[in-house]
């Protein structure tokens, strides 16, 4: 729990807002016949909060709790009837619901959100039934009474459906929306969101969503049922019809009239509940149908719930009424929309180089990682020192990721053999949530932050309990990364680079020894990878092992003391920054190599059928393209290569039409020609694999508006162009073709449009060779048909010998463009594919 003023002060609004409602119905404020419902309301209240809370903070949706509120009245009926005390009754009924709880959260963990729900519903039928049939205990279909249940404690007496119950509900309610309030503000519910908000991340720093989920229910539970117990001694009689499935779709209405995981919603949702009969009586109309029409009219109008609708416009008058310290702070704050190359850097320290004699920090052996079929890592060895940078490199697929995903012990259902060490302890058998525990940080490719969670509590989570040391450390180490001003801001108000930042913070709390970074450089300006890599130096300097994996080069070999190269998941090189890439496998592993040379057919025009210019796109603060040129000539094959993250994809989308750009305009009506028919095959093929060879290419058909006749005469057409051995298979699901019969299909489904400029996102990406070059060599063929191609390829000399003319993108900028017949243009190319530096490449020629 979190304690200060500002807590504590809005916990006190409950039990003074219990004492002043107490005080009304002592004095007769209150009629007698509606203290029952105002009792009833407290109760309603409570479990309105045990749903609300588990459903906002664990994203669980339960119908279940009829069951949980049904164990507490029971426990309180058979108490009742055999002179327990009441402290004995409410334990009881608190531990069984929590266990029972734990059980159901475990257990739907691994579930969708509709199955923890029918989960749910099934745990409620089988209890209704089970209380049916249990009559010696429950009463059956005849209810039991709950007669009186004398306190140990000193609170007297209470006597079933007298009083005293209803002061006690009220009390009651007020003392659990009191620690409510704490418990929003304390690390549990932190590390609750986090394990709802990304599973993936939250078993990087600790926290297993399982046990978070079980936990959750265990509470949730309980709570409930101690209402339960509130609720047969108000009523002084149980019987099974208040626990029906119906009340349990109006406690989840009643989460969402008042606002999911609100407190002052879960008092509102109370109060539904109670006078909804009253309503339900003045329309006219039956219960279910208010409920209903209530629900619909909220999900449409009011999203967020009643409470938080409602406590916008007092927050505004609030914020204009009274000078905010938050307003102030981030007034003198960077700005959001500015480059972090303004602020100011530091010199950063030298990398030293770890000393040759000091111990193996990790090592790995002969370590291979399969996902059936599918080799992702093979026989892969390495080792790093203590304060050491290594640098994985390798192009897309080569099994950098999986490496990573190792270490953090995120390989899913992936088959892991070999050997690995971390600190002379083996690392394959320790659980992912507890590598974090052993000194293992990571960060994410795409910044996978807890968007539910502010800035600060995105680091403050990795703790279990959270102290006030804590949080100075936390402030501390926010203030390191430059994020202290936006602390209290959510993640998706940051741009990306300071969502890359928080990512890194959230890896260095704890002080990890080993830090393992993926791809921490894409998607950054040259300012914030300067400050990047001076947040990577300075770790080091501190004794900090890194491994990073990235594709920008430059950055990566400006802080890395050892390079390891990969290439379809095993190890093809090894050496520094400024020798790896001399080595002939790495080379040919990002620029390829190629047999022979396709016959290219002549140019047939120089008109343009696509024209962009100034052609700029971001996606969430990441710049994928940034003043692109590019004119797409008729009959021209053209090729865009660059390392993956340059862009390539975003490229094709926009010269597709189908994504549209941010900045910049496309043309494809130049010259008087017309409108350009674009198709694209993207990268992975993105085939409907239940559906059949011939389905797949009816769906392209229908959506593009051909059938009848036109249809057949397509699908006849297009099933020509496909080799032999797919043309007699046609019924056939794609899910049974290989990697390159897939990727032709793909293709084919792209040409039943008959299009005038055919993109290939990535074809040789998963193929064998011998694919590739068949894939290739009828795509060359197409050319000769004189259809305009553009093709993306990852693989430099690939492009080079199948193209008219190449574009090499580097972090999505144009880096070189030219014709592969130019002598000078293949050096100029090569330079640019790996810095993207005009200046260097055309010192190069």
């Amino acid at each position: 729990m979190v304690f200060n003023r500002s807590v504590l002060a809005k916990a006190a609004l409950g039990p003074a807002a219990g004492a002043v409602l107490m005080a009304f119905m002592a004095s007769g404020a209150i009629p007698a016949y509606q203290m029952y419902s105002v009792a009833l309301a407290a109760v309603y209240s409570i479990v309105v909060l045990s749903v609300g809370l588990l459903a906002g903070w664990s994203g669980i949706w339960s119908v279940g709790h009829p069951a949980f509120f049904a164990i507490g009245a029971y426990f309180a009926a058979y108490g009742s009837g055999h002179d327990w005390p009441l402290e004995a009754v409410m334990l009881g009924a608190i531990a069984t619901g929590a266990v029972l709880g734990t059980f159901l959260g475990y257990a739907g963990a691994r579930f969708s959100t509709l199955y923890i729900a029918l989960l749910t519903l099934a745990f409620t039928m089988v209890s209704l039934e089970l209380i049916n049939r249990w009559s010696s205990v429950t009463g059956g279909d005849q209810g039991a009474p709950v007669l009186q249940l004398r306190s140990v404690l000193g609170l007297g007496t209470l006597a079933g459906g007298g009083t005293e119950p209803q002061y006690l509900a009220v009390g009651a309610a007020a003392v659990v929306l009191a620690l409510a309030v704490p418990a929003a503000a304390s690390g549990l519910r932190m590390r609750l969101v986090a394990a709802k908000s990304h599973p993936l991340a939250a078993r990087t720093i600790g926290i297993a969503p399982e046990a978070q989920s079980a936990l959750a229910f265990a509470a949730s539970a309980a709570c409930t049922s101690f209402a339960g117990v509130l609720l047969g001694l108000i009523t002084g009689f149980v019987s099974p019809d208040p626990f029906s499935l119906g009340f349990g779709i109006a406690l989840v209405a009643a989460c969402v009239l008042g606002g999911v995981g609100t407190v002052l919603g879960a008092v509102a949702g109370g109060a539904y509940l109670t006078w909804n009969p009253s309503l339900s009586s003045a329309v006219g109309l039956p219960q279910p149908v208010v409920q209903g029409l209530v629900l619909i009219g909220v999900l449409l109008f009011l999203p967020g719930g009643a409470v938080p609708f409602l406590a916008r416009p007092a927050r505004a008058l609030l914020r204009r009424a009274l000078p905010r310290r938050e307003e102030r702070r981030q007034a003198a704050a960077l700005p959001l929309g500015s480059s972090s190359a303004d602020l100011p850097v530091d010199t950063p320290p030298p990398v030293r180089a770890a000393g040759a004699d000091s111990p193996a920090l990790l090592r790995l052996e002969h370590l291979s990682v399969a996902y059936g079929g599918l080799k992702a890592l093979e026989d892969a060895s390495l080792s790093v020192r203590q304060g050491e940078i290594l640098a994985v490199i390798g192009p897309n697929g080569a099994g950098k990721t999986t490496l990573l995903n190792v270490l953090s012990g995120l390989t899913g259902n992936g088959r892991v053999h070999g050997s690995a060490d971390f600190a002379g302890r083996p690392l394959l058998r320790t659980r992912a949530t507890a590598r974090r525990r052993l000194g293992i940080g990571r960060t994410f490719q795409h910044a996978e932050v807890f968007s539910e969670l502010t800035v600060a509590e995105n680091v403050l989570c990795t703790r279990r309990r959270i102290t006030a040391g804590h949080r100075a450390s936390v402030a501390r180490l926010l203030d390191a990364v430059g994020l202290t001003d936006v602390a209290d801001r959510r993640p998706a108000e940051l741009p990306f680079g300071l969502q890359k930042r928080l990512d890194l913070a959230r890896a260095m709390a704890e002080e990890p020894r080993l830090l393992v970074l993926d791809e921490p450089f894409g998607g950054l300006d040259a300012g914030e990878r300067a400050l990047l890599a001076d947040h990577i130096r300075r770790l080091q300097a501190r004794g900090t092992a890194v491994v990073v994996i990235d594709h920008v080069l430059d950055d990566l070999f400006s802080v890395a003391h050892r390079v390891l190269a990969f290439d379809f998941g095993r190890t093809i090189g090894e050496g520094t920054p400024d020798t790896v890439l001399e080595v002939p496998e790495v080379r040919s592993s990002y620029l390829g190599t190629v047999g022979g040379k396709a016959e290219l057919p002549e140019r047939v025009g120089e008109r343009s059928v696509i024209r962009l210019r100034g052609v700029g796109h971001t996606y969430g603060g990441v710049v994928a393209l940034r003043g692109v040129d590019l004119d797409v000539r008729e009959g021209v094959v053209l090729g865009v290569t660059g390392a993956n993250g340059a862009g390539k994809s975003t490229l094709a989308g926009v010269l597709h039409g189908s994504l549209r750009p941010a900045r910049g305009s496309r043309v494809t009506d130049i010259g008087g020609g017309g409108t350009a028919r674009t198709s694209l095959a993207p990268e992975g093929r993105a085939l409907f694999k239940t559906l059949s060879l011939r389905e797949n290419l009816e769906v392209a058909a229908y959506a593009a508006g051909i059938t009848g006749a036109p249809l057949r005469e397509r699908l006849e057409e297009t099933t020509e162009w496909l080799p032999p051995r797919l043309r007699d298979r046609m019924s056939t699901s794609a899910a049974a073709l290989s990697g390159g019969e897939q990727q032709m299909l793909a293709i084919a489904r792209a040409l039943i449009v008959r299009p005038d400029v055919l993109i290939v996102d990535e074809p040789a990406l998963g193929l064998a060779p011998a694919l590739v070059d068949e894939v290739y060599d009828r795509l060359v063929r197409l050319a000769h048909d004189g259809l305009t191609v553009v093709l993306l390829e990852q693989l430099l000399s690939r492009a080079m010998s199948v193209c008219h003319e190449v574009v090499v993108l580097h972090e999505g900028v144009v880096a070189a463009q030219g014709r592969p017949g130019d002598p000078s243009f293949a050096v100029l190319a090569e330079a640019a594919y790996f810095s993207g530096d005009r200046e260097t490449a055309a010192t190069a020629t």
